[in-house]
């Protein structure tokens, strides 16, 4: 570990490590806005905390909000025999992240099934930026020794 210490805002004798943790609280504070919170309402809503009769063994047990919402806004059936393939969490399970496809004629579910996918397509742009912005703001401040990635 280097012995330099920087100065970063009012923050004074920072080692390498505490200047990027403060230079990463800065660029994600200045990254997220409304789209990250609407990002996060959504995925909420989309959980499938409800529970939900007449499921086939294989789906994911119950339904969300925003599947209720949804079925009531938009029309229950498309073209008659038009079948979508759709991307979902299996079983809503994160760990391990696992997808599979799933049909349905519901435009609908359709719907409700992109949200929490756009959601980390969201997330995942932001954090990819804030890490870029972070990487390339902390090397133009410290020292070359204590520059990373290069």
């Amino acid at each position: 570990m280097s012995s330099n210490v920087y100065q970063f805002n009012e923050y004074h004798n920072l080692s390498p490590g505490a200047l990027f943790l403060l230079i990463a609280l800065d660029q994600t504070k200045e990254q997220l806005g409304f789209k990250d919170l609407a990002a996060a309402a959504t995925f909420l809503l989309s959980v499938p905390d409800i529970p939900a009769a007449g499921k086939n063994i294989e789906a994911t047990p119950g339904t969300s909000v925003i599947s209720i919402f949804l079925r009531k806004v938009i029309s229950k059936r498309a073209s008659p025999g038009t079948r979508y393939r759709t991307l979902t969490l299996q079983s809503f399970s994160l760990i391990p992240f696992r997808v599979r496809w799933i049909y349905t004629t519901h435009l609908a579910a359709v719907v409700g099934r992109m949200v929490p996918v756009l959601d980390f397509v969201v997330f995942g742009y932001d954090a990819t930026l804030i890490m870029y912005r972070t990487m390339k703001r902390y090397n133009e401040i410290v020292k070359p020794e204590d520059r990373l990635g290069e």
